[in-house]
């Protein structure tokens, strides 16, 4: 278990740092696809909720050390989805199209309404997303296209991101 949450952190730390670098030349209205999380929900899906917590948190923590975020912020808008994710294991047959979409897309909704929720609680000291602005529906469209070649991409290396029972 401990070498899947280390290599799935490993993929998500990589990702981050595409997204920084590399994605936000070409963002649209400021919005990236969030690979990261698509990776935490692979390995959520794949592995259990454990796992998903786990690798939630770590990639989360990362992230968090990485960007001007308050620390905390993204490691439980992760842990929360690699949570809720990880129960849905072995739930549906993992498609290569339909279901990698419909998971990002619905964890990309579960981080708005996470970090809206957080907005609240903390009188508006973190940005939230509007759900009104462009900004949030490109992010979710980006994440639900890029989610069946990410998954496609992450099976490659199922060896390193799937525990062995869990195939």
């Amino acid at each position: 278990m401990f070498k899947n949450i280390f290599w799935a952190t490993v993929f998500a730390l990589i990702a981050v740092l595409l997204q920084s670098t590399l994605f936000s030349h070409i963002a649209i209205y400021r919005a990236v696809p969030d690979l990261a999380l698509g990776i935490v929900v692979f390995s959520a899906y794949l592995n259990g909720s454990m796992t998903g917590q786990l690798t939630g948190f770590f990639s989360g923590l990362l992230m968090d050390f990485l960007s001007a975020a308050p620390l905390g912020l993204n490691c439980i808008i992760r842990t929360l989805t690699g949570s809720l994710t990880g129960l849905l294991k072995g739930a549906f047959f993992l498609d290569f199209l339909f279901l990698p979409m419909i998971l990002c897309a619905s964890a990309t909704i579960l981080k708005a309404i996470t970090v809206f929720i957080l907005y609240l609680i903390f009188s508006g000291k973190i940005p939230a997303y509007s759900f009104f602005a462009p900004t949030f529906w490109i992010e979710l469209g980006l994440n639900t296209i890029c989610a069946p070649f990410l998954f496609a991409f992450l099976k490659k290396f199922k060896s390193l991101l799937v525990e062995r029972g869990s195939r």
